[in-house]
């Protein structure tokens, strides 16, 4: 079944465990996957978008600890 909730930065954020700054740095700087639907404006993304996103992201523990394994 596929997560179709939107998530905002604010979301994205409590998700990873960072501060929603630095979930806009991650955007501004390229690291954060394209928005999914923008509307007024503002960037929202599926959760499911997200969820495969924070296993490549920058500075994920557990997947260096996966390759290590």
């Amino acid at each position: 079944m596929t997560d179709r909730r939107l998530w905002s930065y604010k979301e994205i954020a409590a998700h990873i465990g960072v501060r929603v700054d630095t979930v806009r740095s991650y955007r501004k700087h390229g690291l954060l996957p394209s928005p999914d639907l923008v509307e007024n404006g503002r960037p929202y993304w599926y959760a499911d978008t997200i969820r495969s996103w924070v296993v490549r992201r920058p500075g994920n523990r557990r997947a260096r600890r996966d390759i290590e394994d």
